[in-house]
């Protein structure tokens, strides 16, 4: 008999319109390999996950720059054609935060954890973080917030050179633009261009001192907190190579046994109370050795899968099991295991793995999405080539469905980094009304 309540199903979430997303398919392997039927509402047109045999069905996402009111609406015609109660699971921040705003509104058709509704936006803004770590004695980079394009180049004098800036709603921040969400920055004038262009990123520049990255430095935890509040599956990991290196997501990463990284995360979501799925990214100050929070991501993590125990439980299916009232089973930590993602770290397949290794795309009882992959990833690669030697040679970017060589068609594979955010978040993000009296360095 399964351990789950097969009769609910799971409906995964993504405003972002990466194809890329690999979190998306590990979810919807997770959950249908424990006979859930899936349903996905994101852009998968020209991504891998559309291949999965563990997929039940796709449906349109919300409209770029769609309203926390249009992306309830949209919930609510996949709750119509599934016709039964499901589990809901935002996979990236917009997708979080505008659940969290509507929980109530979901709920007769959704379950959910017991959240805060503004909760998630807290945590995920941040500038709100920087005052949730204060309030929480967490360490926190030493961050400013500056009033204009002065300010900003005089606190990067103050915070020292290089530094980091990020814009506090990274799900803000426009595809196409140029501008990323954190970025490392090694001069003043750099910091005061940056400020000039925070009506185009949509949120509040920071400006935070800079961590070096190292060996043994950048952790991250991934958790699920129960309708009690005990943080339940996942665990404390190690990320060994990043994409871009040293300020970027996981390519690979490994369960690694830390007891203060688990602390501190138990301790944050515990005084927080919190409930539900989460990320955080740490790292370790060289000097002090201090575990500084980077991140508070309220959802999943593109890699939670590393973080599967010898009884088969991850965070996606610890929040379908508590949902649904059903225990959950105690299975043991597997110190040791490795996640890759092969796009970004095709070489770390040819390490030995003695301790298990969970690979983003390929699978061997769910061939299509790795093998739909190396296509779409190679159009993708050969588009961006383009893109820049046409910059380089001051003609106009390729528009899709011009082509590329040899590929007689449209290239269909694209990557945008950020959601399009709800449009009345932005409404609500002017600079003066957000900005506090008073990183990330990496990234997932």
């Amino acid at each position: 008999m399964s351990l789950f309540d097969t009769r609910v199903p799971a409906v995964l979430l993504r405003i972002d319109r990466n194809p890329f997303h690999h979190g998306t398919l590990g979810a919807v392997r997770s959950l249908g390999r424990a006979g859930v039927d899936v349903h996905v509402v994101a852009d998968c047109d020209r991504s891998p996950v559309r291949a999965s045999r563990y997929l039940s069905g796709l449906h349109t996402p919300p409209p770029p720059g769609a309203s926390t009111a249009d992306i309830v609406g949209v919930l609510r015609r996949v709750a119509a054609r599934i016709a039964r109660p499901a589990v809901l699971v935002p996979m990236d921040d917009a997708s979080a935060l505008a659940v969290g705003r509507t929980r109530l509104e979901l709920s007769p058709w959704y379950l959910l954890p017991n959240l805060p509704a503004t909760l998630p936006e807290r945590v995920a803004d941040k500038a709100e973080l920087v005052g949730v770590c204060a309030s929480l004695d967490i360490p926190h980079p030493e961050t400013l917030v500056p009033d204009g394009p002065v300010e900003a180049a005089r606190a990067a004098s103050l915070l020292g050179l290089p530094l980091v800036a990020k814009w506090s709603r990274p799900w803000l921040v426009p595809p196409g633009g140029g501008l990323r969400s954190t970025v490392l920055v090694r001069s003043a004038r750099e910091a005061g261009d940056l400020y000039r262009r925070a009506e185009e990123a949509g949120s509040r520049l920071l400006l935070q001192a800079f961590l070096p990255p190292g060996p043994d430095r950048d952790w991250f935890f991934h958790g699920y907190a129960d309708r009690f509040g005990t943080v339940r599956a996942g665990g404390p990991g190690r990320k060994t190579l990043a994409r871009p290196r040293g300020a970027g997501l996981t390519a690979v990463g490994r369960w690694t046994p830390n007891p203060q990284v688990q602390a501190l995360a138990e301790r944050i979501a515990g005084e927080l109370g919190y409930r539900g799925v989460f990320d955080l990214d740490f790292r370790r100050c060289g000097t002090t050795g201090r575990y500084h929070l980077l991140d508070f991501n309220p959802r999943p993590g593109a890699q939670f899968r590393l973080f599967t125990d010898t009884a088969g439980l991850d965070v996606v299916r610890a929040l379908h099991l508590d949902l649904t009232d059903r225990p959950l089973p105690q299975g043991a930590p597997r110190p040791g295991r490795a996640f890759v993602v092969e796009n970004y770290a095709p070489l770390s397949l040819l390490r030995p793995a003695p301790d298990g290794r969970e690979l983003a795309w390929h699978a061997a009882d769910d061939r299509a999405p790795g093998r739909a992959l190396w296509a779409l990833w190679g159009r993708h690669v050969t588009t961006r080539l383009l893109h820049r030697l046409r910059r380089l040679h001051g003609l106009p970017r390729l528009r899709r469905g011009d082509g590329g060589p040899g590929s007689g068609g449209p290239v269909r594979a694209r990557v945008v980094r950020q959601a399009t955010a709800p449009a009345d978040d932005r409404a609500g993000c002017s600079d003066r009304s957000d900005r506090p009296d008073d990183e990330k360095a990496g990234s997932r």
